[in-house]
């Protein structure tokens, strides 16, 4: 479906001619991130295709969430942060002068470790970002909010309870309902942070198969330890280590023939 959200001309644009190809819709060049005086990321650099899963694997504190929330520029939110290299969508840079933030983070949606709905009603929650973007026209909210609630796996589950708290929802409900908050407003490329390690398994299920359902039309980067998660659910893995890229191939040559020796002891289980 489409909607007009103001200040963004298109909703999903479509690769136009000249610009990048699907194996580089999101591109990440030389990116580096301090904290002060302290590096957290040295020049990490890779391409992902449009409409695929790649999983960021590796240890705690080797920078795959500093990663992500640079992509989200929600990373300039913390003092002293300092920021080089270029994250590229389309071939158009995110760090550009002319770029919105409030459009940016429209095209390249959050979803964090753990749920945090807003203390609203289940339906002002998914509808928030529009309402942010200037739709107002009810009709439309309530048709976009019922659209991203099935997307995401939920409405069945809260359609007659949609003017109730979100947080009176499951753990996995609401994990769902970020993930229907981040899709309400059509993004191009959807970050997840550790999306399932606060939920069951049962959950955590739930969060896969919607993952894997919705890289049809999403560009997906998901931050992950479960080394089976990661074989499961992405087309593509990443290992980080100590702020940089060790490796970055499809996910079955990383678990079945990883070309680096830290790779091959990490995803075995002798060191991490």
């Amino acid at each position: 479906m489409s909607i007009a959200i103001q200040h963004s001309p298109q909703a999903n644009p479509a690769p136009a001619g000249g610009k990048a190809s699907d194996k580089a819709y999101l591109q990440v060049k030389n990116l580096s991130v301090h904290y002060g005086e302290t590096q957290a990321l040295f020049d990490v650099s890779f391409d992902t295709e449009k409409h695929c899963v790649l999983a960021l694997i590796g240890p705690s504190g080797c920078g795959k969430s500093t990663l992500i929330k640079a992509i989200n520029r929600i990373l300039e939110l913390t003092p002293g942060t300092r920021i080089g290299g270029d994250v590229l969508i389309q071939n158009e840079s995110i760090f550009g002068q002319k770029v919105d933030l409030i459009t940016l983070r429209q095209r390249v949606g959050m979803v964090f470790q753990r749920p945090n709905p807003f203390p609203k009603s289940i339906y002002d929650n998914v509808a928030y970002g529009l309402r942010i973007h200037g739709v107002k026209d009810r009709p439309t909210l309530d048709e976009v909010v019922e659209w991203a609630l099935k997307q995401a796996a939920l409405w069945d589950e809260v359609k007659d309870r949609l003017r109730t708290s979100a947080l009176d929802l499951s753990g996995g409900q609401q994990q769902r309902l970020c993930i229907a908050r981040a899709l309400a407003v059509q993004p191009d490329v959807l970050l997840m942070d550790e999306p399932c390690s606060a939920l069951d398994p049962i959950a955590s299920g739930k969060i896969e198969e919607l993952i894997m359902r919705l890289k049809q039309d999403y560009t997906i980067l998901v931050v992950t330890h479960n080394m089976q998660q990661a074989a499961r659910i992405s087309d593509y893995t990443a290992l980080m280590w100590l702020g940089k890229l060790i490796e970055h191939n499809r996910t079955e040559d990383v678990f079945t023939n990883p070309k680096e020796k830290i790779t091959e002891d990490y995803i075995t289980g002798r060191s991490g």
